[in-house]
């Protein structure tokens, strides 16, 4: 029996209006989740990583608006709830944490006052029994002297400690969907790999599902069960974290993987993708990475590929590697 999807996004296409018109910036995405998952969302800036998160949670502001599709979670259509339906899901069912801590955190509040409300607002608790969740969450994340740190504010705290903060934060009400917007871009590596473990860690302990949207292959290989490629705004390829990192058949992951070091081979030049992520007003005609791609073909200038299921992964490519 098939385990229930906890999240389904069908043919999202999201456009941002313009005077000089429409701009369409998601086209026709379509992507599952099941609860206690962690899908990567990979691909250069631009290619729409975090506007299909913000559609998601309910957190895309005009002039950008959902053109078609529908987005379901638990069973029920969201994308068409009104905004205070929307805020009530976001804050107890889909939380956020986002790239810089210090945007997520009220600066003129303690870090006590800030896990407090949250909890409150949510759930039947008491003043105390608030407090008493808010240490707990704290010392779950590894954050030491958890009663020292509630009455800290977040400019006491280092860049490493605040984003445990906003993890915290993030689980405080036990969400089934986390939403992970480059949580560790603005760390140093040591704590990036820190705070990777500790997403891991929590993801299975409390069987939440979480979202990760990265640039960093890297990142996706260590902490991913499934992965997203997006380029131009389309998802290019997707599949199971191991299928795709160790045999990626769209050039364009091929590039992205061939980009990060290795520590078992050594190469003399790592693989470059030339050119740039296209202007949504400048989309070639065909596949959007047809002007950067080795393998184009006269196909691939005219036409958009399809999205064609290759057993457990799927790819959007009409010359794809390892197919002859």
């Amino acid at each position: 029996m098939n385990e229930p999807l906890l999240l389904d996004v069908r043919g999202l296409s999201i456009e941002f209006l313009h005077r000089k018109g429409n701009l369409q910036a998601i086209h026709d995405l379509s992507l599952h989740m099941k609860p206690g998952e962690i899908l990567g969302m990979v691909g250069e800036s631009g290619a729409g990583k975090s506007l299909t998160g913000a559609a998601i949670s309910g957190l895309l502001q005009s002039p950008g608006r959902v053109k078609q599709g529908e987005i379901w979670f638990k069973g029920q259509r969201i994308d068409n709830l009104d905004e205070e339906q929307r805020r009530g899901l976001r804050g107890k069912a889909i939380s956020c944490i986002f790239q810089d801590p210090l945007t997520s955190l009220n600066p003129v509040l303690t870090i006590g006052q800030q896990l407090t409300e949250t909890i409150r607002t949510h759930l039947p608790l008491s003043a105390g029994d608030a407090h008493a969740r808010a240490v707990a969450l704290l010392t779950e994340v590894g954050l030491n002297s958890p009663e020292q740190r509630m009455e800290q504010f977040p400019h006491q705290l280092s860049g490493g400690m605040r984003q445990r903060v906003v993890i915290a934060l993030a689980l405080c009400v036990d969400p089934q969907l986390v939403i992970a917007d480059e949580p560790t871009t603005a760390l140093d590596v040591s704590v990036q790999a820190q705070v990777l473990r500790l997403i891991k860690r929590l993801c299975q302990q409390h069987g939440t599902a979480v979202m990760l949207i990265t640039h960093d292959m890297g990142v996706v290989a260590e902490v991913c069960s499934r992965v997203a490629v997006l380029y131009a705004g389309r998802i290019v390829e997707t599949g199971p974290v191991e299928q795709v990192i160790r045999a990626p058949r769209h050039p364009y992951t091929r590039g992205l993987i061939g980009s990060i070091p290795s520590l078992k081979e050594r190469h003399e030049y790592l693989t470059q993708i030339d050119g740039a992520m296209p202007r949504l007003n400048q989309l070639p005609i065909g596949c959007a990475f047809h002007p950067r791609c080795p393998n184009v073909t006269a196909q691939c200038r005219s036409q958009q590929p399809p999205m064609n299921p290759r057993g457990s992964a799927a790819i959007a490519c009409f010359n794809p590697a390892g197919e002859p």
